[in-house]
């Protein structure tokens, strides 16, 4: 019983044989159901049928005059617009070694003669859905590699904003630092004759040197997808660090009516961190707790050490976990969920301005470090208000600082 024409899309098949008698039975059986079928009565033919509307599998005699079906199959395989097209083989020859040249040349199938109209609809069957299937891949692949160009050409543009960008701000950071540092190197007895005191200008030029830094590292958060995180980890104490930290966010903490607790101890070993890239974390938790919480906050600085172990059975580490803890108005689980995702911003931001960039910069950062990042409510004191913001930091191995 016939197929359903309507079923199916029509594949278009070409058949080549020098038998009409061969041409009529393939012809009506592949009709019956529901292809399209065009007939050559010999090589040269099909080789002009196929160069006016190329088809979707070719059914190829081998034994005809003038041009066989291996001449036929070597010249469509060696042009590149018809070298994709199934073939299937169809002759009386069943000798191993007719059948290993029909597959050499590109054949795709061997059917022996004579043959059962069942297996050579099966076959049919089974080539025209390997080709749809190639067909299928080969437009994705250009689909794909029209969007890897485009994002090449987006990620170029975004590169150059960046650079720009970059420049346009160091150089009025740039001029205020050499203002200050001129200041500086006025004679003590002219330190009376100053508006602002030696120790807030050389706060201020301590400032425009992070902001320098920092600015400087905008080019490379541009290719933070591409290329990840560039780290110049250094020794570094983290009670000394942090009270840097401190200084520098205490008018901005004034203003707020904040205050930073900062229990970082001296007894803490030194960790192997870039301390730019570190000051960035921080200024990124600071700025969060003020932001998303109303005056008055309290944000406490703490630091353990903790030996974490993994599934491969490798030696222990130490880490140094430093915890962000605040007071204020804190944060659900579904608010945690997602928080150092890429553009992700808490529920409660409202008209606060940001691109969702911070947290997840904190977690390039920290993971670039070989550590780890996370958040969590309140405090195990106050597990019912307030924030805590966790990261860890390794602990100085001088071994491995000396190997490189």
């Amino acid at each position: 019983m016939s197929r359903d024409r309507t079923s199916q899309p029509q594949a278009d098949l070409l058949i080549v044989d020098d038998t009409p008698d061969n041409l009529r039975l393939l012809s009506q059986m592949l009709l019956e159901e529901g292809y399209r079928v065009r007939k050559a009565i010999n090589g040269q033919r099909a080789l002009q049928a196929v160069e006016a509307e190329p088809p979707d599998l070719i059914l190829l005699d081998i034994m005809m005059p003038e041009l066989d079906g291996y001449q036929v199959a070597k010249r469509l395989k060696d042009s590149p617009q018809t070298r994709e097209i199934p073939i299937v083989f169809l002759s009386a020859l069943n000798e191993t070694m007719d059948k290993v040249l029909a597959f050499d040349i590109g054949g795709a199938d061997y059917i022996t003669k004579p043959f059962q109209v069942q297996e050579v609809l099966a076959r049919v069957r089974t080539q025209l859905t390997v080709r749809q299937q190639q067909k299928k891949l080969l437009a994705q692949n250009e689909q794909l590699q029209r969007e890897i160009q485009e994002r090449k050409k987006v990620e170029s543009a975004l590169r150059v904003y960046i650079h720009a960008m970059s420049h346009d701000l160091r150089n009025p950071v740039t001029g205020m630092l050499m203002v200050l540092q001129n200041l500086l190197k006025k004679r003590p007895e002219a330190d009376a004759e100053m508006p602002v005191p030696p120790s807030i200008l050389k706060r201020m030029a301590n400032s425009c040197d992070r902001q320098l830094a920092l600015i400087n590292s905008l080019v490379q958060t541009s290719d933070i997808e591409l290329q990840g995180i560039t780290l110049n980890p250094e020794p570094l104490q983290l009670h000394q660090f942090t009270q840097k930290l401190a200084l520098e966010w205490e008018p901005l903490l004034n203003k707020e009516k904040a205050k930073l607790n900062n229990k970082m101890t001296e007894t803490l070993p030194q960790v192997n961190a870039d301390p730019n890239q570190l000051w960035r974390v921080f200024d990124n938790l600071f700025s969060n707790a003020i932001k998303y919480n109303p005056p008055g906050i309290t944000i406490t600085l703490l630091g353990e050490v903790i030996t974490e172990t993994d599934a491969q059975n490798h030696p222990p580490k130490q880490f140094v976990r430093c915890r962000v803890i605040d007071d204020g108005v804190g944060m659900n689980e579904a608010e945690i969920e997602g928080l150092f995702e890429l553009y992700q911003r808490g529920r409660k931001v409202g008209n606060i301005q940001g691109l969702g960039l911070g947290l997840y910069l904190c977690r390039q950062i920290v993971n670039a470090h070989g550590g780890k990042i996370g958040a969590m409510r309140g405090d195990i004191a106050n597990p019912n208000q307030g924030a805590t913001f966790w990261f860890t930091l390794p602990v100085l191995n001088y071994s491995t600082v000396q190997q490189q």
